[in-house]
């Protein structure tokens, strides 16, 4: 999905605005101090551990929630303003849907209430959910239950689209036909804002990634950048013989260490300086491989990192 780097869109009315938002319940401040702008026509990823304050933090941004502190706007207004206005479309894990009517009759009562609606057949077409118009929403299993909720969220011509787990209960294809429409909604200059914990959803689909964690924006960028932020590598080998494990994890600059018969694969601040001290313990690796880490590792070094900071 591309997104809009041209000047005219980073000056244009942020889609979304965060001016140091905290929200607390009870002892535990699930959004603390955040601050973030979302611009037309991005696809972005949004990241973080349980309990990192993403499902509030999107609460937030719908009026779900009040800010303690801070301001969140929407197109420049507030969150209710701009969902009443039709600009929003979301799709929550929270909240229920109404038993006891179809699949299409609940989409119809999508559309008539959207202010700028689509067809009641585009939108059950587009969903994927033609077969299943005419079951009664309580009968349906959890993937299908899913591609409804994305039904109602794109009832109408909405400019943010805002997706908390979107492929939960998923299977496959049904998650790469879900993909394959939201490219469409991007293409044709819509925000998208989603939460997931599918991080190879994250690399292949977002523009941008945002990593949340106890509330705090950890890291923001590319998920090329979020991967050189962890300032790691991925270093795999293997060895013939008996392994001696304690020169292994010895090694310098190693973040973490994982051997497995025998193929060792390891992470390092350091890579080259990590391969020459192992080659000075004497031994010989085969199928040497170094490597950037995938998101999922680099997502795990930044937040582990953090938790050593604030233990």
């Amino acid at each position: 999905m591309g997104a809009m780097t041209t000047t005219a869109a980073t000056t244009a009315t942020p889609v979304v605005g965060f001016d140091q938002v905290s929200k607390t319940y009870g002892d535990v401040r699930a959004v603390d101090g955040l601050s973030l702008v979302l611009h037309p026509g991005e696809t972005v990823a949004l990241l973080g551990p349980n309990g990192a304050g993403k499902s509030t933090t999107l609460d937030l941004l719908l009026g779900l929630k009040q800010a303690d502190t801070g301001k969140v706007s929407v197109f420049g207004t507030s969150p209710r303003e701009a969902i009443v206005a039709g600009r929003v479309g979301a799709m929550l894990q929270s909240g229920g849907l109404m038993d006891e009517v179809t699949v299409g009759e609940l989409v119809k009562l999508a559309c008539d209430l959207h202010p700028k609606p689509y067809k009641v057949g585009d939108v059950i077409a587009r969903a994927g959910i033609a077969q299943i118009a005419d079951r009664k929403v309580n009968k349906l299993s959890g993937g299908q239950a899913q591609r409804v909720r994305f039904a109602l969220a794109t009832a109408g011509d909405s400019d943010l689209i805002v997706l908390d787990e979107p492929t939960t209960g998923m299977d496959v294809s049904a998650r790469q036909a879900f993909w394959a429409t939201m490219r469409e909604q991007a293409d044709q200059g819509r925000t998208v804002l989603f939460a997931t914990h599918y991080l190879e959803e994250a690399d292949a689909i977002a523009d941008r990634v945002l990593v949340l964690h106890r509330g705090r924006l950890l890291a923001d960028g590319t998920s090329a950048e979020i991967k050189a932020k962890a300032g790691a590598r991925r270093v795999a080998f293997d060895l013939d013989g008996e392994i001696d494990e304690a020169p292994i994890r010895s090694l310098p600059f190693l973040t973490s260490v994982d051997i497995s018969g025998q193929t060792i694969r390891i992470q390092s601040t350091d890579a080259d300086a990590t391969v020459h001290a192992l080659y000075g313990l004497g031994v010989y690796p085969r199928n040497l491989e170094v490597a950037g880490l995938g998101l999922e590792q680099a997502f795990v070094a930044i937040t582990t990192a953090e938790e050593a900071k604030q233990s």
